[in-house]
């Protein structure tokens, strides 16, 4: 069964959270086990949806493609490397079955035409547009055509390709979020561009998304007091795990923090306060936490006040520590005791 949470992935139209998204990408390396584990991992984090990317290495690179980072000793070339990311259309349904089982939407970026078909056959909640991929408008109309919410990333884009990427969406009817995205791993924080967020949405009259590469939860959270509707993070076990991701990615227990700092943040933006009813609503706070005006010595009814007579101190349930000098100077209607809170009976008209 998945998520009955209304987030905009599911429910881009109604009422909606932010949709908080585990990119898994390449952390399995390659392990089809390790990959099911990140499935366990996002779900127990609270995450709304886990990602995966779709790699077909004969469909999409070539011996020509160079390494971004040269980590693998293993692997010889980069199109030998995403040969080894590829699962099979059994185990990619297997990883959708997973998902499922575990309240998660499912999401996995593809990377060729082959991949989109593959992805149709498996199902997936949307369809998440990797920075790369935003020039590759028929691999783009394809994803648009087969339905479902389109989750662009413009990471490496101007606003001139973000246009035609989003035209291309937009003539589907397909529901549309444009991503603020910096392809730093990690991202220093004056990289990030909240301001960007809000110029996306003006733009291009859409949700909006952050997906962050800081490696930490700052940008996320920072983004979700603007009321994005969907937030993508990297996932790693631990920041001992093999990978060129780890260093922009967060961790199971980080993971855990941003999804319930999102929702309190939800809460608070959801629950405005009138300030004006603060003090009827806290009126026994105020008795024990504020102050009221006592005698620092016994007086005797008649007793003219001098500012020596009285201080202020705890309970409030006297004449309030704000009225102190208008006490000065008046006559003692009855005896009073030291520090017992002095009521307004207490004084002469």
């Amino acid at each position: 069964m998945t998520s009955e949470k209304r987030t905009w992935l599911n429910d881009p139209k109604g009422a909606q959270a932010c949709t908080v998204i585990a990119e898994v990408a390449q952390a399995h390396d390659g392990s089809l086990g390790l990959a099911h584990a990140y499935i366990d991992a996002a779900a127990l984090a609270g995450a709304d949806a886990v990602k995966f990317q779709t790699h077909i290495a004969e469909a999409e690179s070539s011996s020509l493609e160079p390494w971004r980072t040269k980590f693998s000793t293993q692997d010889d070339s980069r199109f030998d490397y995403w040969r080894r990311m590829e699962f099979s259309p059994e185990q990619w349904h297997g990883l959708k079955r997973h998902a499922d089982e575990a309240g998660l939407m499912f999401l996995s970026s593809p990377f060729s035409l082959e991949a989109v078909g593959l992805l149709k056959s498996v199902g997936v909640a949307g369809w998440k547009v990797a920075s790369g991929e935003i020039t590759n408008l028929p691999m783009l109309e394809e994803m648009a055509k087969a339905g479902g919410p389109v989750l662009l990333s413009t990471g490496m884009s101007p606003f001139t390709e973000i246009d035609r990427a989003v035209e291309v969406a937009r003539r589907h009817g397909s529901p549309l979020a444009v991503f603020q995205c910096t392809t730093q791993y990690p991202s220093p924080p004056e990289a990030i561009g909240l301001n960007v967020l809000g110029e996306l949405r003006a733009r291009y009259n859409s949700a909006v998304g952050l997906s962050d590469h800081s490696g930490t939860v700052f940008p996320s959270l920072a983004a979700a007091t603007q009321g994005i509707e969907v937030i993508e993070v990297h996932l790693t076990l631990s920041r001992e795990m093999f990978g060129p991701d780890v260093v922009a990615s967060v961790t199971c227990e980080e993971l855990a923090t941003l999804c319930r700092g999102v929702r309190f943040i939800e809460c608070m933006q959801a629950s405005p306060v009138d300030k004006t009813q603060v003090a009827a609503a806290a009126a026994p706070l105020r008795e024990i936490f504020l102050k009221s005006v006592v005698p620092t010595r016994d007086l005797a009814a008649g007793s003219v006040i001098e500012p020596t007579d009285i201080t202020t101190k705890k309970p409030g349930t006297g004449i309030p520590a704000s009225d102190f000098d208008t006490v000065i100077g008046r006559v003692l209607a009855r005896g009073v005791k030291k520090d017992v809170p002095m009521l307004t009976e207490d004084l002469e008209v």
